[in-house]
């Protein structure tokens, strides 16, 4: 799949909502043609979650990253991953320092708002399991002591779909820790043309305040807005339909994995958020079915069969969605 993973909500609303809806304008300034991969980092945010983001080298991941957090004010670091790459060289580690004999902790890029773990896939799993149990944990523990990381915290981690050779692939049960799985497409014919007319003119991806990016939500907006999103309201039958929908990728012949719990409850999350951005205080099935591909799309396995055949994990959530009667 190369085309938007969900499309932007359009519907303004004051305060904390109308903040991040200006995100994505403001966004624009700097980065063309992902509206949707900034909606969906804006549902990470407001759900605590993590992304993983998939897209071949050179779609503008890094820039969207600094953008977004340019835009909402947030610290934001980078780490490429590597097959030398150590645990501590993420989270950190304790420094000897000869002139007070002691040592002290030395923190790891990891103590930011907006993490990009670019290739992680290329890290063996020593590595990759240490950033994983602090994406889950939200602290490092050195030495019996615990050192809280900042809030808000999350993890934008890049993977290549396309480069396999020397590479440590996530396995389920850490995919499953990610929140979101969106594809960062390549742009369109207009989109790369406006890319190069960007530079022509002078653009520096390097300097985002000379293209004009500016903050235009904190974060405060996000946490008056998290506890917006806690209040949308889901009726029974939505919350059933939910269930329903994980239940039946489980049953689904063309796959050997299907949803967890684990998946249900992110489905929930994201569907309130989606709500709440779109301007509603209850969740809809069409809420649903809109965040069910980019929440439930990693969470699960193809039979190796089916995956020879050239069926998608896509295509499969496509048909559980056309089959799984839709609450009214």
């Amino acid at each position: 799949m190369t085309g938007p993973v969900i499309a932007a909500p359009t519907v303004a609303q004051p305060d904390a909502r109308a903040a991040l809806h200006r995100l994505r304008a403001e966004v624009a300034k700097a980065v063309v043609g992902q509206d949707a991969v900034v909606t969906g980092l804006v549902l990470a945010l407001l759900c605590r979650g993590h992304v993983l983001l998939e897209g071949v080298p050179g779609v503008a991941k890094t820039l969207l990253i600094r953008t977004v957090a340019t835009a909402l004010d947030l610290g934001s670091k980078r780490v490429q991953f590597t097959p030398d790459l150590m645990p501590g060289d993420v989270t950190g580690s304790l420094i000897f320092d000869p002139h007070t004999a002691a040592f002290t902790f030395r923190e790891g890029p990891v103590f930011t708002n907006l993490l990009l773990a670019d290739e992680i896939n290329r890290t063996p799993p020593k590595t990759q399991a240490a950033l994983l149990e602090v994406m889950e944990e939200r602290q490092v523990s050195v030495e019996g002591e615990r050192r809280p990381l900042p809030e808000p915290f999350i993890v934008a981690a890049t993977q290549n779909p396309i480069e396999y050779e020397g590479t440590y692939p996530l396995p389920e049960a850490q995919l499953d820790r990610f929140l979101l799985k969106l594809t960062v497409p390549l742009p369109t014919r207009d989109e790369e043309l406006g890319v190069l007319r960007a530079h022509h003119a002078g653009f520096d991806p390097r300097d985002l305040r000379a293209a004009g990016v500016r903050p235009v939500a904190t974060a405060a907006d996000l946490a008056a807005a998290r506890e917006a999103v806690g209040r949308v309201h889901v009726a029974e039958p939505v919350l059933g339909y939910m269930v329903d929908l994980c239940r039946a990728t489980r049953a689904a012949p063309a796959l050997e994995l299907g949803a967890s719990p684990r998946g249900a409850t992110a489905l929930l999350s994201t569907a309130k958020a989606w709500s709440w951005l779109a301007g509603r205080d209850h969740v809809t099935p069409d809420d649903v079915k809109a965040v069910a591909r980019p929440t439930l799309r990693h969470r699960l396995r193809l039979r190796p069969e089916v995956e020879l055949e050239g069926v998608t994990v896509d295509a499969v959530l496509d048909a559980v969605l056309a089959t799984v009667p839709t609450p009214r």
